[in-house]
């Protein structure tokens, strides 16, 4: 029982969770909820890619999370690592083999393009300055390109996609702020590590203002009504300004970590926007 309690820890339910959630939202703004076999395989996807991608990463981090998370299961020695890298193939396996039940652009997206780079990414560019950064993102916003992909209209999945990536890049970088020590001491040259704390604040801001006027293009193009801008300026915006602010205030580690929380609620809500919007 101790065994499974870490599994389901090491996957951290609560993001895999949120994985599934957004690609049945944009089955909803893709007007494809009837498709039920088809957008539950597309969230099992995701989802077993999330598990996965979760567990190999605290594998490749030991040494950082021995710092910063201490009581994860594999830095308490509640799991061993060599389980938990049996345990992250086995659900990429899982993952892939629900895939293939897909149209072949669409398991060609998910083997093919975004399991390479999730165990790339782990293994050798977690550590690099804003590409490991920009992978992450470009892994978050191609599942959105996916959903669209197996559900045969791609178009209206760009959008959800781009907004996707921009608070999973402004999220990152955050979050390596959020790790700094244990980063240190692994030798990470992150971009907080590089450029300072003030540094990678004053990208985030920079970031954080791009991705608040691009959001704002769908409603003046008139592509969503006003709910859209109702609900991206208190899910989005505010929490963007939220986060700019704090970081600014309290150039910490504790205001980091709020920081990064803010942001994965804005994502969900930038994704009810969209599917409010589009209605």
């Amino acid at each position: 029982m101790k065994d499974i309690y870490s599994y389901f820890l090491l996957i951290r339910p609560l993001n895999v969770l949120v994985s599934g959630l957004a690609m049945t939202i944009s089955a909803a703004i893709l007007d494809s909820l009837d498709q039920k076999i088809m957008v539950i395989l597309i969230a099992l996807v995701v989802m077993a890619y999330t598990a996965a991608a979760n567990s190999i990463n605290d594998v490749f981090d030991l040494k950082i999370d021995k710092i910063n998370r201490p009581l994860r299961p594999i830095p308490s020695n509640n799991l061993n690592k060599n389980k938990a890298l049996i345990f992250s193939f086995f659900l990429f396996l899982a993952g892939s083999v629900l895939s293939l039940q897909l149209p072949s652009k669409a398991y060609f997206i998910s083997i093919v393009v975004s399991m390479p780079l999730i165990v790339i990414y782990s293994t050798h560019l977690k550590s690099k300055p804003l590409i490991g950064n920009i992978t992450v993102s470009f892994i978050v916003g191609l599942s959105f390109i996916f959903c669209g992909t197996a559900l045969g209209n791609v178009y209206p999945m760009w959008t959800p996609g781009l907004l996707a990536f921009g608070l999973t890049l402004i999220r990152e970088i955050t979050k390596d702020i959020a790790d700094l020590e244990g980063d240190q001491i692994a030798k990470h040259n992150t971009y907080p590590i590089l450029y300072g704390i003030k540094g990678a604040i004053k990208l985030i801001s920079l970031l954080s203002c791009v991705v608040c006027l691009v959001a704002l293009v769908p409603y003046f193009n008139n592509t969503y009504n006003d709910w859209y801008l109702i609900i991206l300026l208190i899910g989005v915006e505010i929490p963007l300004i939220i986060v700019v602010l704090l970081l600014v205030k309290n150039q910490t580690i504790s205001s980091a970590i709020l920081s990064s929380k803010i942001l994965k609620f804005s994502t969900i809500m930038g994704l009810l926007a969209i599917y409010i919007g589009s209605l």
